[in-house]
């Protein structure tokens, strides 16, 4: 049946307008993206099939394209379409971010990191920098490495912060196993960074890890 077909409340993007976008499921948000289905299927049973093939829309977000473009009804114009959607709403979360105080704000900068970090396939670790009034002042991937681990070098860490004339900074990186739990050389990274930071006055305010869906901070485990 046709979402033309569907009593008028239950179609997505009607749904959306009188009750809100919390009140959809992944599988109709990625309805409305998609507008059309495909032969045989409707926008809502294609957008289903996405998301139980991708896992989650995490990791549909973060597919490359080839695999991206596999699916009938997909292609070019919707990955450039997806990747200006997730572009703007980086942009939206960063603006947030930077428009007071870092910390009075942790779910801004959480939701970015989250948005930034989830669903890569390999880890990445980068930093925000903030000033002595915990305002943003930027934030850059500063590491790059595999499935399961990436060399950190606390000097260029330093050397980063200095650039910025930074106060503080928050430490993020992801792990693409899907489990946010640190492990002690994460821990043992973090008390090296603080330390190193500490030499030239810049604070660590935070360390998420970003996993799962989620975003595990070291502040609120007491760890800072």
């Amino acid at each position: 049946m046709a979402i033309t077909d569907w009593p008028e409340g239950e179609r997505p993007r009607e749904k959306l307008l009188t009750r809100g976008a919390q009140a959809l499921s992944d599988a109709e948000l990625l309805a409305i993206f998609l507008r059309v289905g495909v032969k045989g299927k409707s926008a809502v049973a294609l957008a289903r099939e996405l998301v139980d093939h991708f896992g989650s829309l995490t990791r549909l977000f973060a597919a490359p394209r080839n695999e991206f473009d596999r699916f009938p009804g997909l292609g070019p114009a919707k990955y450039a379409q997806l990747q200006a959607v997730l572009e703007m709403a980086r942009r939206a979360l960063a603006e947030e971010m930077r428009a007071g105080d870092a910390l009075s704000s942790p779910a801004a900068v959480r939701d970015f990191l989250r948005l930034r970090l989830q669903g890569l396939a390999h880890e990445v670790f980068m930093a925000v920098f903030l000033d002595a009034q915990n305002r943003v002042l930027a934030a850059e991937e500063l590491f790059r490495g595999t499935l399961t681990q990436t060399s950190v070098y606390p000097r260029e860490v330093v050397k980063r912060a200095l650039a910025h004339n930074a106060g503080g900074v928050i430490l993020a990186h992801n792990h693409p196993s899907g489990v946010a739990e640190p492990s002690q050389a994460d821990r043992w990274l973090t008390d090296q960074l603080r330390h190193a930071l500490a030499l030239v006055d810049v604070r660590v305010l935070d360390h998420f890890i970003v996993a799962g869906g989620r975003g595990l901070s070291f502040a609120e485990r007491g760890w800072l």
